[in-house]
């Protein structure tokens, strides 16, 4: 070979080394993304439209030189919808291998036991990744529970999810109701479960609280349970004072103090638990509760074995230095 030929022949063979570089560079080397952000792939979406969304991004450099890479190097063809997080400066290989992952980004909103409708409206308008309007939902219409959601989906789409497995749960439930209950129809039941939610937070004491205010609603005692004095004021939210004679007094829809029977709507929306609680009360004789210092209560059959108990849970207050 000639000098002239060994010349040619060695550019030639710089020029194939460089481009192979580049096009492995391209492919392996730092990416072009600032900062980390979420990408989503539709459902349906091919990979040269995915990666004409990437380079619009900023998270490739280039949509042409992405799609053969890939079909070089990845294959190209398992790309799954979803959301994703993709990390700054991700190389081109390693954002292929995230959205041909099962990595997705689970967003949830969580309604936790016991949240009434106004804060579960309130937690799903501050939902940024949902999408449209969305009304205030029927107290008690809610299930508690942890609702994965999509990125751009709407909060009615969500709140429709929420709903329907309440209806499911509580359907599933009434049909396992224990016999001769207080509450004739699934719309008491989750009256009354709300009534039960709000008085203890402590799980183990959910059905002896349900077994007393059924025993009450079967005598037709005043059920008296402040929280139902409350919601009409707050619509479930914390009242952050005492409550006023006043309140005490105050006849409407809601107030147990001053009507016989159950409100005329939930107070909030009880979890499955407590609704199970009432559709299979504790047998009980207890008629009376107060609390008892450790986080429940002290429950009572008569009037004056409740007396004591209200004695001893003053006397805990003033050692407390509350009275």
């Amino acid at each position: 070979m000639s000098r002239r030929g060994c010349v040619l022949a060695g550019v030639l063979a710089v020029a194939v080394i460089g481009a192979l570089w580049s096009f492995l560079g391209g492919w392996y080397g730092s990416g072009p993304l600032a900062k980390d952000q979420h990408f989503i792939v539709p459902n349906g979406a091919s990979l040269g439209t995915i990666a004409d969304r990437l380079q619009e991004k900023g998270v490739i450099r280039s949509a042409s030189g992405f799609t053969l890479r890939a079909r070089v190097f990845g294959g190209g063809g398992g790309i799954k919808a979803g959301e994703f997080a993709i990390p700054a400066h991700a190389s081109a290989s390693r954002v292929l291998a995230i959205i041909s992952s099962d990595d997705f980004v689970r967003r949830l909103v969580t309604v936790p036991e016991g949240m009434p409708s106004i804060m579960v409206y309130e937690r799903l308008k501050a939902q940024t990744a949902l999408t449209g309007d969305v009304a205030s939902p029927a107290e008690g219409s809610v299930l508690p529970d942890s609702y994965p959601i999509e990125s751009g989906e709407t909060r009615e789409a969500v709140l429709r999810r929420m709903q329907a497995a309440m209806s499911r749960t509580v359907k599933e439930l009434w049909d396992k109701r224990a016999p001769n209950l207080v509450v004739k129809t699934p719309e008491q039941a989750v009256i009354l479960a709300s009534i039960v939610e709000k008085e203890t937070g402590k799980p183990s004491e959910r059905r002896m609280v349900a077994g007393l205010y059924s025993n009450r609603l079967r005598t037709g005692m005043l059920l008296q349970a402040d929280p139902t004095i409350i919601y009409p004021i707050t619509k479930g939210k914390r009242l952050g004072r005492r409550i006023l004679q006043s309140e005490i007094q105050a006849v409407n829809d809601y107030n147990t103090y001053t009507m016989v029977g159950l409100p005329k709507h939930p107070i909030t929306n009880p979890g499955r638990e407590s609704i199970a609680a009432v559709l299979n009360p504790a047998k009980t004789d207890a008629l009376y509760m107060v609390a008892d210092g450790t986080g429940g209560h002290a429950f009572a059959g008569t009037l004056a074995e409740h007396n004591s108990n209200v004695a001893k849970w003053f006397a805990i207050r003033r050692q407390r230095g509350e009275l």
